[in-house]
């Protein structure tokens, strides 16, 4: 795989002498153009960590390529709260920003979060304990699984769920939730895995956890009460593109079906852009159809790679 060229990096460190060792939490937020919110979900971020769980903890704004005062903010943070410190990238993307700093942190455990703080952070030690134990390599936090409280809208949820499908049926995913900023990693299992992901934006999470399943990493679910930020940013439509492509390069490569991943798509696009009747219309009787026919599909051809032995060669055996 190739990997985009690294992007240029400017770092402040905490207000604070590092401790003598490392931090057990890397807690990274990457951010883009959120002068508006980023003091106060680090503020907020850093009293609980301090006051509410157990175990040493560093925090890394990671802005990549911000053209507000969100930069200038960051630094003044780091200079001010002790275990924060802040990393400047000249090139966008979250992904880019997420593997810059993973990949030269020294901490145990990496995590991520969306700087909005849409997940209660009540979820942080649930989401990090089995990696500390070393119990599982991954964990994530899931909108989508009995015993998460969630509020957002209609629109949000269906295409939350649509492209979880899409995964589902065309990488063969069983994780529920890839798009919840709310993830963790070991360290030593982020080294083996950053060099395999490609993408640098939006879907860079998921290819970790497609990749992390098909090496047999064990991937722990919490489920999470999450806020919907009515001021999000995210270019729905333009993300959900990104990842369609994303998903099509990686089924590429990981050689799996992709009628059925066709079929979903087209309905991830009839709920962006026409009445939502429509794609209620399209998913009940074309969505079934192509999901019959990539399993015909898909079965021809791993018979195509893997062919039955002829008969004279089973007697031979024999």
């Amino acid at each position: 795989m190739t990997l985009a060229a690294p992007s240029q990096t400017t770092a402040v460190p905490p207000a604070q002498a590092p401790p003598t060792s490392a931090p057990r939490l890397d807690v990274v937020v990457p951010v883009y153009n959120e002068e508006g919110d980023l003091a106060r979900s680090v503020l907020r971020l850093h009293a609980y960590l301090t006051a509410d769980q157990p175990f040493s903890f560093r925090v890394t704004i990671a802005d990549n390529a911000s053209v507000d005062r969100t930069w200038a903010i960051a630094r003044r943070l780091a200079a001010t709260l002790p275990g924060v410190r802040a990393v400047h990238l000249s090139e966008k993307g979250r992904g880019r920003a997420l593997h810059t700093v993973w990949q030269t942190s020294d901490a145990d455990v990496l995590v991520y979060m969306d700087v909005d703080l849409s997940t209660d952070l009540a979820a942080l030690l649930p989401l990090v304990a089995p990696l500390l134990s070393g119990h599982s390599d991954l964990a994530i936090g899931t909108r989508l699984a009995r015993g998460s409280l969630v509020v957002r809208g209609a629109k949000r949820e269906v295409i939350s769920r649509c492209y979880n499908l899409l995964l589902h049926a065309t990488l063969g995913a069983r994780f529920s939730d890839a798009q919840c900023g709310f993830k963790a990693i070991r360290a030593d299992r982020a080294r083996e895995l950053l060099p395999l992901v490609e993408d640098t934006g939006w879907f860079f999470d998921t290819e970790l956890l497609v990749l992390a399943e098909r090496t047999g990493m064990r991937i722990h679910e919490v489920p999470v009460d999450w806020l919907d930020d009515p001021d999000s940013r995210v270019d729905i439509a333009s993300t959900a593109l990104d990842d369609i492509r994303g998903i099509a390069r990686l089924s590429r490569a990981l050689r799996r079906g992709g009628l059925m991943g066709l079929g979903l798509a087209i309905l991830l696009v009839f709920l962006l852009h026409s009445p939502p009747i429509l794609g209620v219309i399209y998913g009940v009787l074309f969505v079934p159809l192509t999901y019959w026919m990539d399993r015909l599909t898909y079965n021809w051809w791993q018979k195509r790679q893997n062919p039955p032995a002829s008969k004279s060669a089973q007697r031979k055996d024999r």
